[in-house]
This record gives C-alpha cells, structure tokens and sequence, in this order.
C-alpha cells in the first residue's frame, strides 16, 4: 500500500513539474524564439557576414592566356604562347586574416545573441504586461460587479423613497465610469496577446478554449527578489553582456587587422606556367613573378590603427553605459520594492471593502463618504498593480543576459 502510494505520489509530482515546466513566461519566449521573424532573419543575416568575411581571405582567380603570332611575310612561320599563373599573397598574411576572421566570427556570434536577447526581453515585458492587465481585469471585475449591486438596491430605495436621486445618479455614474475603464482594459489586454502572436511569427500560443493568458500561464509573476549584493551581480552581469563581448570581438580583430596591414608591405608572388612554340618547336618554362605594393598599401596601417581606436573607446562607452544603466535599474527596482512593501503594509491594516459596504448598507456613513473610502482603496491597488509590473521590467532588463 505505501510503495503504491509513492509511486502515485511520484508520478503527481511529475506531472505537477510537467505542467510548471510548459507553462509561463519561460515557455512562451521558447516558442517565440523558435518563430520569431526577426530572430531568423538575423540568423541568416549573420550567417551571410560570416561568409562574406571568408571571402576576403580567398585567393585570386588564376589566369589563362594564349596568343598566336605568324609572320607578315610567311604564312608558315608561326610562334604560340601559352601561360597559365597563380597568383597570391605573401603566406603569412592569410594566416592573420584567418585569425582575424576567427575573432570577426567571435563578434558576430555576441552580437546575434545580444539581438536575441533583445527581441525576448521585448516579448518578455509584453508577457508582464499581461499578467499586470490580467490582475487589474480582476480587480476592475470586482468593482464592476460592486458598482452593479449598489445600483440595483438604490433603484429599489428609490422606487420605495428610501434613497434620493443625487445618490442614484452618484451611483450610476460610478457603474458607467467603471464599464468603461473594464472595457479598455480588456481591449489593452487583448492587443498585448495579439503584440505576442506577432512576436511568435503569427503562429498561435495558445491551444484550446481556455482563456489566452491563463492558457499561457501569464497569470502570477516570476519569483525576482531583490539582490542583496548588486556590485558583484552587476560584476558579473557586464562579463556576460553580450554586446561587451562582441565589441571585445571587434576590438581583437581590429588589431590583427593592424597586424595584416603591416604584412600588406610584403610582395605578391606569381607562380605558373609557360609553353613558347616557335617554328613546331615547343619550350616549357615556369613563371616566377612578383608585385611590390609600394602605391596600393599606403596609409592602411594608420587607417587599420584609427579604426582599432575607434573600436576601443566605443568597446569603454559601452562597458561605462552598461554599468551605468545597471545601477540605474537597480535603484529603480530597489525603490519601487520599498513602495510595493509600503503598500502591501498599509492593505493589510485597513478594512475590508466589505466592511464598507456593510457601513453604507447600515447607515453608518454617507454614500459621499463610501465613494471617497472606496476611490481610495481602488486607486491604491492599481498602484500596487503598477509598481509591480514597473519592479518586474526593471528585473527583467537587469537580468537581460540570463533570456
């Protein structure tokens, strides 16, 4: 019976996994990644700079001449030329291209998955937005469904005399102001998961009849706490920043480019062959040839060296902005932290809405004072429902190089 019972146990937990592992943000930017247009686009974007590179380290074409020379005077006399050459570059210098094409590789690399990173970090804030739209359908949804009660027993008072037309027409005010606020919500809702379909390549995310964001399991935010000791994440955060390491990249193939300008002062050769035929008698022959670059190679060193400079101090703009922009994150979410907590503090030592309406519904208080009470509290959680959204954003483009 136990053994029966832990295999049971087991296979819950399993499925319970299962469930957490297809469901939520994480799933959702898996299959965006896999469909996403831009994303593939750039694949073979960069795809065609690698290649592109390749080429500038082929040799050239080989070349075939022929020609055929005879005598003005006689016709028999004839003489042919036949040569066939390679020509190249000095050997070392491929060798650093292919270096150089290496790091350019490395650079592209970074530079795809900080492309990446980006279009699911833009998938990701639409997905918090939805989940931040989908708690404030609800909360919407319950002052909606307030608002409809109240109007329901205050036109029954009326019919009675028990209530006055000023707190009827209060009322319904509130009831058309609180429709309308439920139905944009829903409409901004509703263009968010039409914004996902489109980041997903227009392939549909959802299977079923299950409403779209539960469906999804956009419904809770992810567990992001606050990081105790940010210097060393954020230490950590710039190592992996792929935008960094791509222009780490640029600047290490910019330097063998200097290295290959340098080598661009060594002379071409020419290797190939010759057949002279004067007279029906052949002659074989090599062909050695070379080419001093003294006009085609100057000022590329310096140029090669100005470019490599360009590249270091946008490579040390990067690293400061990127710190920057960290720590700027950072103090916004550790704030927006210290709000949330306010707010969470503050709703748990008020009274219930309710209790409020019991208050109304008693006579206890007036219907001017219920609507200031309740505005309140209203406006409150649809601030605590933002501070949320804006803490998980800022977490989200923290972690940026984690997606």
């Amino acid at each position: 019976m136990n053994k029966r019972f832990m295999i049971f146990s087991a296979a819950v937990l399993t499925f319970v996994g299962m469930r957490a592992q297809t469901g939520g943000i994480d799933a959702v930017l898996q299959q965006i990644e896999a469909n996403n247009k831009e994303l593939q686009a750039n694949i073979h974007l960069i795809s065609s700079q690698k290649l592109e590179n390749k080429t500038d380290n082929n040799l050239p074409d080989p070349t075939l001449s022929y020609a055929h020379v005879w005598d003005s005077k006689n016709s028999d006399e004839t003489a042919g030329e036949l040569v066939i050459s390679q020509s190249f570059d000095f050997p070392t210098l491929y060798a650093t291209r292919g270096k150089m094409n290496r790091l350019k590789t490395n650079a592209l690399d970074a530079q795809a998955i900080a492309f990446r990173q980006q279009i699911l970090l833009q998938a990701k804030e639409v997905c918090l937005d939805i989940i931040m739209l989908q708690r404030q359908q609800a909360l919407l949804d319950e002052r909606l469904k307030n608002a409809e009660e109240l109007s329901a027993m205050y036109a029954r008072r009326m019919e009675t005399g028990d209530a006055n037309a000023l707190e009827t027409n209060k009322i319904n005010l509130e009831l058309l102001n609180v429709r309308t606020e439920a139905r944009m919500n829903r409409t901004t809702l509703d263009n968010k998961l039409k914004e996902l379909t489109t980041l997903n390549g227009n392939q549909p995310l959802t299977i079923g009849d299950r409403p779209a964001a539960e469906a999804l399991g956009l419904t809770d935010y992810p567990v992001t706490p606050l990081p105790t000791d940010f210097g060393q994440v954020c230490d950590e955060l710039i190592a992996s920043d792929p935008t960094l390491q791509s222009l780490q990249g640029a600047s290490a193939a910019a330097q063998q480019q200097i290295s290959a300008s340098r080598q661009g002062w060594l002379p071409k050769l020419e290797l190939g062959y010759r057949r002279n035929t004067d007279s029906g008698h052949p002659m074989n022959g090599v062909v050695v040839g070379f080419s001093f670059p003294i006009f085609e190679n100057r000022n590329k060193v310096k140029i090669a060296k100005t470019q490599a400079l360009n590249i270091d101090y946008q490579k040390e703009n990067a690293a400061l902005q990127a710190s920057s922009t960290l720590w700027q994150l950072y103090e916004e979410a550790r704030n927006l932290h210290t709000s949330m907590e306010e707010y969470r503090r503050t709703f748990q030592q008020q009274q219930d809405l309710a209790l409020l309406k019991q208050a109304l519904m008693g006579g206890q208080i007036s219907m001017i004072e219920y609507f200031v009470e309740i505005s309140v509290v209203y406006q409150s959680k649809t601030n605590l429902l933002q501070l949320e959204n804006q803490y998980q954003k800022a977490m989200a483009q923290i972690y940026k190089s984690q997606l």
